[in-house]
């Protein structure tokens, strides 16, 4: 299995296609691994050179008790590929550190896309009712360190949202959601170094992005995601945007040949 050794952790990712096609670099949200992109890179393989890895804390990557930057690691792996500029798509905080590579060093990247993200700085949002009520289930789970219930809280959160019924949904939907978060457990009592944030934040500054950028988002998402979708779509020069229906956070695992409806004609139309 594919691993790059960077300062205080090992990398592990895969790649798919081939490497004279355009590139396309896929970043995994907080509640997922880079596992939660299967259902989509056979189709994006077969055009671009696809790849993907799981950051630190997450899935099959190793890392220590080192400071770090996850904008680091991605440079770091696309350094190693040979890959200069792809098209950045990143689901919930995966989308958040695509826009600070494209702040940061936007000689970079080639296009971004965002599903449920926000950029670094965004402000605090008021929770509704029924957010507030799992985030202070979450919140009692963390005091007792339930590891397990903190996982397939924040499932309910993100992935299947506070005013959706897991019963009401695909079967086989819930059960990947829960298995995607449920990856992660073993790094739960890893000792993982403070992460570095972008300075000054993103949130100033996607308003003088120059790269073609898809900003999407699920109607059953949680409100900062909505308002930040929103922020995000109005705020980003000529963005385009699309509320993927009938889903939460993950509309590329629960509905992804709807996902690939959007995402593929607007690559080609951009040349990416």
């Amino acid at each position: 299995m594919p691993h790059l050794d960077v300062p205080g952790a090992r990398l592990y990712y895969e790649t798919d296609g081939h490497a004279a096609d355009e590139p396309l670099l896929l970043v995994h949200a907080g509640i997922a691994t880079l596992r939660m992109w299967d259902p989509i890179v056979e189709a994006l393989a077969a055009t671009h050179y696809v790849v993907r890895f799981d950051t630190r804390g997450y899935g099959q990557t190793t890392c220590g008790p080192d400071a770090f930057s996850d904008r680091n690691d991605a440079r770091a792996l696309l350094d190693h590929l040979g890959v200069l500029r792809p098209t950045i798509v990143g689901a919930s905080r995966g989308g958040r550190i695509g826009l600070d590579i494209a702040v940061e060093t936007p000689d970079r990247v080639a296009g971004i896309v965002t599903i449920g993200s926000g950029p670094s700085g965004f402000p605090e949002v008021e929770l509704t009712d029924a957010e507030d009520e799992l985030c202070t289930q979450l919140d009692e789970a963390w005091e007792v360190r339930d590891h397990k219930r903190i996982a397939d809280l924040e499932v309910r959160l993100w992935s299947i949202g506070p005013l959706r019924n897991e019963r009401d949904l695909d079967e086989e939907f819930v059960r990947t959601a829960f298995e995607l978060n449920r990856l992660n457990l073993g790094h739960h009592e890893d000792q993982i170094g403070e992460s570095t944030d972008l300075e000054p934040p993103a949130y100033d500054r996607i308003v003088d992005l120059d790269v073609p950028a898809l900003v999407t988002v699920g109607e059953f998402d949680i409100t900062r995601a909505l308002i930040s979708f929103e922020y995000l779509a109005e705020t980003i020069p000529n963005a385009s945007r699309h509320i993927f229906l009938d889903t939460a956070h993950l509309p590329s695992v629960e509905h992804p040949q709807e996902f690939l409806a959007v995402l593929s004609p607007w690559l080609s139309d951009h040349g990416l």
